[in-house]
């Protein structure tokens, strides 16, 4: 069973009522993704992912958004108990209906895809593609991000090339794909994306767990 909580260098996140509980994708994502002065996190969970924003990028102004009230709840206290609580905003939002344009958009999306569904309607939510589809993702994506914005997501590999496929009928250009092992001799079980609305250099590169890459990645976060 989790714990209540999840404590980092800066700030502790409380997720008892939060479908998804902080993780391994989450906390790579916030430390890898790309920021600027005004940030929105799609489907912020427990706030883990916009506080990491918050915490990179002193200058920026973050927004987290989510439909489920229970965690918009969470993470409005947990926004509040940490030091960024003057930049960060957490609101009950879809997708949808968001506004604004922003330099950057991180989201740790729903990613199974015609998949036999959870009894936990929450965790279905927040797991399953149903109330937000790769398609919606990236085309509101596209929509709210600004002219030189990057949009950064976690994926796992069996869901890469889907999001790919809606990424580019969308209009966007994969710029950088970052591969995540548990071991170097397996093959990747996540990947870290970013897109960009005009075409770059594709930086490709790697990271396994528990070295000292990942180390390095996650220093000013994990205790």
């Amino acid at each position: 069973m989790a714990n209540d909580y999840f404590r980092f260098k800066q700030f502790t996140l409380w997720q008892s009522r939060c479908a998804m509980k902080v993780g391994t994708d989450g906390t790579l994502l916030g430390a890898w993704a790309a920021g600027g002065r005004r940030v929105l996190d799609i489907g912020t969970g427990t706030g883990l992912i916009a506080l990491m924003m918050a915490q990179r990028f002193p200058e920026a102004s973050v927004r987290g958004i989510d439909i489920d009230s229970d965690a918009v709840g969470q993470a409005h206290e947990n926004v509040a108990a940490s030091p960024f609580k003057d930049r960060v905003t957490i609101d009950r939002c879809d997708v949808k209906d968001a506004e604004g344009c922003y330099d950057a958009i991180v989201s740790n999306p729903p990613y199974f895809v015609d998949a036999l569904t959870c009894p936990d309607e929450k965790r279905t939510m927040a797991r399953h593609t149903g109330t937000l589809t790769y398609a919606m993702l990236m085309q509101h994506g596209w929509r709210l991000l600004a002219d030189e914005g990057l949009f950064s997501l976690v994926i796992p590999f069996e869901c890469k090339g889907t999001l790919e496929s809606e990424a580019a009928l969308t209009g966007f250009f994969k710029v950088r794909e970052c591969a995540v092992q548990t071991k170097a001799t397996k093959p990747p079980r996540r990947f870290l994306l970013a897109f960009a609305k005009h075409p770059q250099t594709l930086v490709k590169e790697n990271i396994v767990l528990g070295t000292e890459a990942y180390r390095e990645l996650t220093k000013y976060f994990y205790l």
